[in-house]
């Protein structure tokens, strides 16, 4: 009875099957690592030939025992900050996370501008007897509207 209490007490403890495990952990990593021919999807999403390989890369490594850090720090060195799908800020990077906001910000202020120098515009001044008397020498005498011709 005291083997059998142990048995269960062992199997019920343990983690999970050590293949599913693995295999949650590559499909996790490969989600974190973006394509490089197709630059929007992930590894673990794209049919492209250089992701397959990079998928092959990160299972052999797995397979060694490395940790995720030591997968994705190769990858990086290798393939640079791009194979990230979140790339840490520095200045190499600092436009990748700046840019959606100062594009935005001068959107914005072009707008304002554009605004203002409408509101600020000066209205469209009347026609002196001299001008009228000219647009009518060019383009002939005004016609008045309404009644019958």
């Amino acid at each position: 009875m005291r083997t059998l209490l142990f048995a269960a007490f062992l199997f019920f403890s343990l983690p999970g099957i050590p293949g599913e495990n693995t295999e949650q952990r590559i499909r996790q990593l490969e989600e974190k690592l973006r394509c490089l021919v197709c630059q929007n999807q992930s590894l673990a999403d794209s049919n492209a030939e250089l992701a397959g390989d990079l998928r092959k890369q990160v299972r052999d490594q797995v397979a060694a025992g490395r940790s995720d850090e030591e997968i994705v720090g190769y990858l990086v060195q290798r393939y640079g900050d791009f194979v990230l799908y979140e790339p840490p800020f520095k200045a190499t990077t600092a436009l990748l996370w700046l840019g959606p906001f100062l594009l935005f910000a001068a959107a914005a202020g072009f707008l304002l501008l554009a605004v203002r120098r409408r509101r600020n515009a000066p209205e469209e001044l009347a026609l002196g007897p001299d001008d009228k008397r000219l647009v009518e020498r060019v383009l002939g005498p005004e016609k008045k509207s309404g009644g019958a011709p």
